[in-house]
């Protein structure tokens, strides 16, 4: 790939970075105006927007967004566009149409069709229609320059720099046209600056007239010598270019005044980087932004956590020479210099997990749109609450979380707020509401999904669940509220009585458990009959390095996060109960229920003493019963082989200073895990369960893709 296609494929990149930014400022301008449809700043705003959105896609050669967005531009710009009471939605019809656009054009599929959206936009502005048969005939007489072509050539003009419009007709009998046009532009180049060429240099178009924008001080009948070349071309001309300098200077002023209003960034500094390229210096403002590739901040984090490795090694051996000898002239040396990298490497890990944090606004910024969409298709009066929204969470878990949160404010418009009519008979507000919420608890982030709606039935998911096989009578009547939500989580469980395009199919709720699992999250369920829901999603800061307590069970290692640990206790075997087929431990006056990791101890044993883990997840307080403690280390974790782990017991593994393998437990599968045999009323030991081949060590991936 030579240069000049590696910038190209940079320059798309970007675009469609920017882009998705720039649609979600046409979603938000389109809310707002359709709050206030008489707000002609807000008009603005769209027009801006649309305008940097078609200046973009025409420097990445996307003809078909470029000519669309340009037609939407023009129709906005007309004073009667703010009367309708249709342009909120031609606006959110034009932004999922772009969507669709650009997803067509980053995977090479066909563009879809804007026929619809063209109408409405003729609707809106009859005139565009002849507008857009002004500007082809426009076209045709000399103005074949794109939009940051004529950017450039009103920049050369502006600094008082002579442009000249070169035609230079190729000779009919040239065997190769393709070849005779370059050597038109080798020979104008020498002379000065060409700002535009038509047709381009890289078409195959192998038409006999080539045109060039050339920034030159040389005089006109010189380039015109210039550019006739014998056997080549057989007519040349050119002409000073004062009517392009009255045309290009509104291009020129649009896009230098766009960036002043627009909600994300710079956008339009691709306009002025394209400008540059062709050799105009444009002054601009330098950023403080860069746009780095995440691939390659995990690259970093990967290496900050081969570096913790290593400093456990190094911490390793200097225990073994100070064991060794006590005594060493070098050991406080040793001891100072560990001190000292440990300092800098947990400074350089909190700035790389900073680098990879981004505010939660980047995900919750698009849900107004989707309460919205659906709050009309339901028919309900909605409305969204967004509050911490600067919270600052890892850009990996932003991303997967986004699939079920949509779930769920989805599913608090179409099954949680009632109609109009029931809240107005039950004294609500007719207008439901629902709020999203981010806040920082320890080391997690808690993500909230209320609303003020019915709330959900517990009876009704208690029977439900009978119903379809997921307890018994006995067990369910047994089950406090807050066990009884939970089954809302297994697949294919769902109250609604009819089948919906937004609930009643029984899939989602138990992605959102699947997801939350994956990511080593919980999530929970508050609900108040006729008060409303909230799902609360817990969440860890990052996947990658974790503090974590570690202990033995049956001689193996193994580990939790500490933050999920609430306090340790030393209990004699004896001290624990046999409860409805489940163990459990009066702790100053509250039984805590018991989940046993390795096998149940032998008779005779009941002076054997053991460690509970009290740990709290989801808000549930479990204890796990353990052999040993090894204490508590920094832990970076690591892909597991699949042919070794079977289980979703284990959310990971890590290595330890001296080599050891250590498995890191899931929780949350763990404690549904005991649940569910609980309920059935077996009981398998865990420990068991959590390696397919218990007689060897877990394989690990290392960073270089190695194994460990």
């Amino acid at each position: 790939m030579n240069g000049k296609d590696e910038r190209g494929t940079e320059l798309r990149q970007l675009f469609f970075e920017t882009a998705k930014e720039l649609l979600q400022a046409l979603n938000d301008s389109a809310l707002k105006l359709e709050k206030n449809p008489s707000d002609a700043e807000v008009v603005r705003d769209i027009r801006r927007t649309v305008h940097t959105l078609k200046g973009d896609a025409a420097a990445c050669g996307f003809r078909e967004l470029s000519e669309l967005a340009h037609e939407i531009e023009d129709a906005l710009a007309v004073e009667s566009a703010l009367a309708h009471a249709s342009l909120p939605d031609i606006s959110f019809t034009a932004a999922d149409l772009f969507a669709d656009m650009l997803a067509a054009y980053r995977s090479g599929k066909r563009v879809p069709d804007s026929t619809s959206l063209r109408a409405l936009i003729r609707k809106l502005n009859p005139a565009s229609s002849q507008a857009k048969t002004g500007r082809k005939s426009r076209k045709s007489t000399g103005g074949h320059w794109s939009e940051y072509e004529q950017l450039a050539i009103a920049n050369a003009l502006a600094q008082a720099r002579s442009v000249l419009h070169v035609t230079v007709t190729l000779d009919p009998q040239c065997a190769m046209p393709l070849a005779g046009r370059q050597l038109v532009h080798s020979a104008l180049k020498h002379l000065g600056e060409i700002l535009a060429q038509y047709p381009p240099a890289n078409s195959a178009s192998v038409g006999r007239v080539v045109e060039f924008a050339l920034a030159t001080e040389k005089p006109a009948s010189q380039v015109v010598s210039k550019a006739k070349i014998p056997t080549v071309t057989v007519k040349a001309k050119a002409e000073v270019l004062e009517r392009a300098a009255r045309t290009t200077k509104a291009v020129a002023e649009s896009a230098v005044d766009a960036p002043e209003t627009q909600p994300v960034g710079t956008p339009d500094k691709t306009a002025q980087d394209s400008a540059n390229a062709g050799g105009n210096a444009v002054s601009h403002q330098p950023e403080n932004i860069l746009r780095v590739d995440a691939e390659r901040i995990d690259n970093v984090l990967n290496l900050v956590g081969e570096l913790i490795i290593g400093k456990s090694m190094l911490q390793q051996a200097l225990n073994e020479l100070v064991a060794a000898d006590p005594k060493h002239p070098a050991r406080g040396k040793f001891i100072e210099a560990m001190g000292f990298q440990a300092r800098v490497l947990g400074d350089l890990q909190r700035s790389v997990m900073k680098i990879r944090m981004v505010p939660v606004d980047q995900l919750f910024r698009r849900f107004p749109r989707v309460v919205r969409d659906v709050a009309r298709q339901c028919d309900r009066d909605v409305a969204l609450m967004i509050t911490g929204e600067n919270t600052d969470l890892d850009k990996t878990i932003l991303d997967a979380i986004a699939e079920p949160i949509t779930h769920l404010v989805r599913n608090a418009v179409g099954h949680g707020i009632e109609s109009a009519s029931e809240r107005a008979a039950a004294g609500k507000p007719e207008q439901g509401t629902i709020r999203l919420n981010a806040y920082h608890q320890a080391n997690q982030v808690i993500v909230e999904v209320s609303d003020d709606g019915r709330g959900i039935d517990v009876e009704r998911v208690r029977a439900k669940a009978i119903e379809l096989g997921l307890t018994n009578v006995g067990e369910a009547s047994r089950l406090n509220e807050s066990e009884v939500l939970r089954f809302i989580f297994q697949p294919g469980f769902t109250t609604a009585q009819e089948v919906t395009e937004i609930s009643g199919r029984g899939v989602g709720m138990d992605v959102v458990q699947s997801v939350l699992q994956r990511l080593k999250g919980t999530v929970d369920v508050d609900s108040r009959p006729g008060l409303g829901t909230t799902f609360r999603l817990r969440l860890p800061l990052t996947l990658a390095i974790i503090k974590a307590l570690l202990f033995r069970v049956e001689q193996r290692l193994y580990a939790i996060p500490l933050n999920a640990v609430v306090e340790i206790s030393r209990n004699l075997e004896s001290e624990v109960h046999q409860v409805d087929h489940y163990e459990v431990l009066t702790l100053r006056n509250e039984v805590l229920p018991l989940v046993r990791l390795g096998r149940v101890a032998e008779t005779g044993l009941d002076s054997r003493k053991l460690f509970v883990l009290v740990i709290n997840v989801a808000e549930r307080k479990f204890g796990l019963i353990v052999d040993s403690l090894d204490g508590e280390e920094e832990l970076v974790i690591k892909a597991l082989d699949g042919e070794a782990i079977s289980t979703d017991l284990v959310s990971g593994a890590s290595i330890m200073g001296d080599g050891r393998v250590v498995l890191i437990l899931n929780l949350a599968a763990i404690i549904d895990h005991f649940a569910r045999s609980r309920s059935a009323g077996t009981r398998t030991p865990i420990s068991g369960l959590l390696l397919s081949r218990p007689d060897q060590a877990p394989v690990v991936r290392g960073a270089a893709g190695g194994h460990a």
